[in-house]
């Protein structure tokens, strides 16, 4: 489903994967944040996602215009992963809302993995 406002000019309608790519830059700015994860359900196996296609490993759910996002990264080793997901959770929903003018429902964080920083 598309987020749908409506404006005095007409209906804006945002399509899930540029939500997905934006929540995606935002999430790898954050501290802690190696990158984006695939995750292969056959295989079990989880894959770092290069900077241009962070938008798989996020999975975006739009109802009544709320939004719901399910992130999949690879945190930093060594780095307090609740502190992450709180800095996380609060960049994204700050910076998603004000892009998109829609409400975050809930953002929900998927640690596939953790990776040793050269």
């Amino acid at each position: 489903m598309k987020g749908r406002m409506n404006t005095g000019l007409g209906e804006v309608v945002i399509n899930p994967d540029v939500i997905a790519t934006y929540a995606g830059s935002v999430a790898v700015e954050c501290f802690g944040i190696v990158g984006m994860a695939a995750v292969n359900m056959k295989d079990g196996l989880v894959k770092l996602l290069r900077k241009d296609s962070l938008k798989h490993g996020i999975n975006v759910a739009i109802n009544d215009n709320r939004i719901s996002l399910d992130f999949h990264v690879i945190v930093a080793y060594g780095v307090s992963i609740s502190a992450v997901a709180d800095n996380l959770i609060g960049n994204v929903k700050y910076k998603v809302e004000e892009f998109t003018g829609m409400e975050i429902e809930h953002v929900r964080i998927l640690v596939e993995g953790v990776r040793v920083i050269d």
